[in-house]
């Protein structure tokens, strides 16, 4: 326990640094669904590590203590206390920040919700009467894509295909499933911060794929980016299409090539990590399991 206890804290580190890497070598869809896997399992895995190492304070504790056998003999310290008590602070402040971003996630949910209501549940597009330029997937049974009057205004009629075509694929492929769980695995373990950034990314990503498979034209799903950027950013940045000036400087430029190869061996790599760090975390928690056998009495 000495040792694999750290391995799941340390390999986060590593998913955080192969993350940008995956998301040019790989196509969106795998590379997006391999880095929420491997962020859940690390997350998990360094989150239990903390919990195994909080409780090795039981040796601490004097009923304990006096279990252990002979007078005046206390149980072994498999790591020091001060670490210990370090794990108990960070545990507090995961579930500090766990709480937040469920919180944060039923409120957008609820508000997402509100913009459904009294509209017909079978519709799958609702038409919103705002000047502002927005396009929403709105998840649930059934789905639904919001979008305003200026933002459908704003775009010629293909591009109005790609856009709604962007939104149907996020529904389709449960995107807002994958960045629930990246979000919770980065409210766990703040390391794993840019690989949400690269999720998100690479969802959109994913979108633009199919927005431009289902018209049959890259080059006018890339115009339709374009457009739609430009009339969101004079409104409020990021409210259509998930745009900032950076991801869709790089949006465009992928679909005006070929999707990249897929290099599965370095996807692999992350899989592996993150088992790495399943397997380390259980390693520990096998040695506390003794480590308690051997200090209690039958």
């Amino acid at each position: 326990m000495r040792i694999d206890v750290y391995v799941p804290l340390v390999l986060p580190l590593l998913l955080t640094a192969a993350a940008a890497q995956v998301g040019r070598r790989l196509s969106p869809a795998p590379a997006a669904r391999l880095l929420t896997v491997a962020a859940v399992l690390t997350a998990a895995a360094s989150t239990w590590a903390l919990l195994l190492l909080a409780a090795t304070l039981l040796g601490e504790v004097p009923f304990v203590a006096l279990e252990s056998g002979e007078p005046g003999r206390r149980p072994p310290e498999p790591v020091p206390v001060a670490i210990a008590v370090v794990a108990i602070t960070l545990l507090s402040l995961i579930t500090w920040r766990l709480a937040g971003a469920v919180r944060a996630h039923r409120a957008t949910r609820r508000a997402l919700e509100r913009l459904c209501a009294g509209h017909p549940a079978d519709s799958e597009l609702i038409v919103a009467a705002s000047s502002t330029p927005r396009a929403f997937a709105i998840p649930g049974t059934p789905g639904r894509i919001l979008v305003t009057s200026a933002m459908l205004g704003a775009l010629e009629p293909a591009e109005r295909r790609v856009l709604l075509a962007h939104e149907r694929a996020h529904l389709t492929h449960r995107h807002a499933a994958l960045s629930t769980a990246v979000t919770l695995a980065a409210a766990a373990n703040p390391v794993l911060g840019p690989v949400r950034t690269t999720v998100a990314f690479l969802v959109e990503r994913w979108a633009d794929e199919e927005a431009a498979r289902s018209v049959g034209d890259r080059r006018t799903t890339a115009r339709a980016l374009a457009r739609a950027a430009l009339v969101a950013q004079r409104a409020r940045p990021g409210c259509a299409l998930n745009f900032s000036e950076n991801a869709v400087t790089r949006r465009i430029a992928a679909l005006q090539t070929a999707p990249p190869p897929d290099l599965w061996s370095l996807g692999f790599a992350v899989l592996a990590l993150a088992a790495l760090s399943t397997f380390g975390a259980l390693d520990a928690t096998g040695d506390l399991l003794r480590l308690l056998s051997e200090t209690l009495p039958d």
